[in-house]
């Protein structure tokens, strides 16, 4: 009873404390890990072991797969060769980094400084999501930045694999093996995350009702993860690949009131789970500190340390880089705001500390493991410290740098599709009204609800609000019409984002605009 409490009041307090975050404006994960981090710290607050299995099987796969689904596969295409160099090349170099410093200013043999490494190595997907959507950065850079952090997982659990092995003297170092090993991860993820995306397609094609629908969106997940790690292949990576398979065919799997329910039931789950993750983030550290011997105690020098390797690592990589792109696009003259706001956004989180948790507590003979109880702090610690620092100063980098979206932009760009949008409903209504196959009462009262929506987008007032159906009593001549003109209008959104005339992230707000309208019109 006493760990069911403590689960409740864990998660009283992570939703209480991101609820103020949000209305505050400020990082959720930030505020989180703060939280978290100050209740560890009062008297009579009992310790709190995190289970590697609960991180990686229960936390992890709804977390990533919420994640890959905000991908677009336009977006994704522009961006996947500096995608794959920083999943591979980055994820090399900043592991070799921080195992060359960390065996210099700590402790640590070579071989757990590897680990260390290894473990730190790659960008976290949820906190690099989590951090991410309130920024408003251009689509190419956002979808760098996410796409990294999801698609650097197979280099990172190849080297972690390895280093463990040889702190365990389990094996020698292998690099031809590592090399089909990275092979069998990342390709095997893809095409177990590709199968159960297709399976799931296949169902949800062919059935309307909720709660099954509900029920196989939180199931895809695990399925996927559970089917790799099965197959010995990477969870992540099949995550990752049946989000972004489903992700970008969502719309055309399910209806508009099943998406609204999708919609709302996913976005609790991962807020729950984002607010009791980062809070226990927070509220590990402490425990970990207690477990460290008395010659460790100066492991906050060795946190920064690592922390300004990644981070220096980082922008030696990203700069070079980023001028050489800049210099293909006709750029002469080397911007250096982008390869800083990337910088800044590659925060660690919760993979590596579950990495870190699942480290073997004895060697193969028996005796435990020494420098554990380090590494384990460090890494905590080193994530506590970008998801504190980066955090909460990402947002005014971003501003600082001027690459961020104006709002008149997205403005801009969401009235000028809702134009699109109203007169590809008038045309069709012109179509209807000659073949008089309509009551004019019902045309006229159709125009006139998109014309008055049409003059307010011209006018860049549009709202959610404005695509309400007229006011008056129901008709079902004037629902079925409105069906008819609001299946229009999609077709017209999804021409205006194949033809790239709109983002990705602006085709998402007004087809779930339409996905309102569509649910209204059904209940009323």
């Amino acid at each position: 009873m006493r760990g069911v409490g403590t689960v409740l009041a864990l998660v009283i307090l992570a939703t209480v404390v991101a609820t103020f975050a949000r209305r505050w404006r400020i990082p959720a994960p930030s505020l989180l890990v703060v939280a978290g981090l100050t209740v560890a710290l009062l008297p009579g607050t009992p310790q709190i072991e995190i289970s590697p299995e609960i991180i990686g099987l229960v936390v992890l796969p709804p977390l990533l797969y919420a994640s890959a689904e905000e991908l677009s596969w336009r977006e994704l295409r522009a961006v996947w060769k500096p995608v794959g160099i920083l999943a591979i090349g980055l994820v090399l170099a900043s592991a070799a980094a921080v195992g060359w410093a960390a065996s210099l200013v700590t402790p640590l043999s070579w071989q757990m400084a590897f680990v260390l490494g290894a473990i730190l190595a790659s960008t976290d997907p949820v906190a690099v999501t989590a951090l991410g959507r309130r920024l408003a950065l251009p689509p190419k850079v956002q979808m760098l930045v996410q796409a990294e952090s999801l698609f650097n997982d197979a280099t990172s659990l190849v080297l972690y694999r390895v280093a463990v092995s040889v702190a365990v003297a389990t094996a020698a170092v292998g690099w031809g093996s590592a090399g089909s090993e990275f092979v069998v991860l990342a390709g095997g993820g893809t095409l177990i995350g590709a199968a159960v995306a297709g399976v799931v397609a296949l169902i949800r094609r062919r059935t309307e009702d909720p709660v099954l629908e509900t029920v196989i969106a939180l199931v895809t997940p695990y399925a996927a993860y559970v089917l790799a790690e099965a197959a010995h292949t990477s969870g992540v990576t099949s995550v990752v690949v049946a989000g972004v398979v489903l992700g970008g065919r969502g719309d055309r799997l399910t209806n508009a009131r099943i998406r609204l329910q999708l919609h709302a039931v996913y976005g609790t789950v991962v807020f729950l789970l984002e607010s009791v993750v980062f809070s226990l983030i927070g509220l590990a550290l402490p425990a970990q500190v207690q477990a460290l011997d008395d010659g460790d105690r100066a492991w906050p020098l060795y946190a920064l340390a690592v922390a300004g390797t990644l981070i220096a690592v980082r922008l030696l990589w990203l700069a070079p880089l980023s001028a050489v792109v800049q210099r293909k696009g006709g750029i002469q003259r080397m911007n250096w705001r982008v390869p800083l706001v990337l910088t800044w956004a590659g925060t660690r989180g919760v993979v590596p500390l579950a990495a870190a948790l699942s480290i073997p507590e004895t060697t193969k003979g028996g005796a435990a493991l020494a420098d554990r109880p380090l590494v384990l702090v460090l890494t905590t610690s080193v994530v506590v410290v970008t998801l504190v620092v980066q955090g909460f100063t990402l947002a005014p980098v971003v501003r600082r740098s001027g690459i961020a979206l104006e709002p008149d932009h997205t403005e801009r760009e969401e009235a000028s599709a809702r134009c699109h949008l109203a007169d590809a409903g008038i045309r069709r209504l012109d179509e209807l009204s000659d073949l008089e196959a309509v009551p004019d009462v019902v045309v006229e009262r159709l125009r006139r609800g998109l014309t008055a929506r049409l003059d307010a987008a011209r006018d860049r007032l549009a709202d959610d609000n404005t695509t309400a159906a007229p006011a008056g009593s129901p008709d079902l001549v004037y629902r079925r019409l409105r069906r008819d003109l609001i299946a229009v209008e999609a077709l017209e959104l999804q021409r205006l984002y194949d033809e790239h005339a709109i983002s990705d992230t602006t085709r998402r707000r007004l087809q779930r605009s339409l996905d309102l309208e569509e649910a209204r019109l059904a209940d009323a």
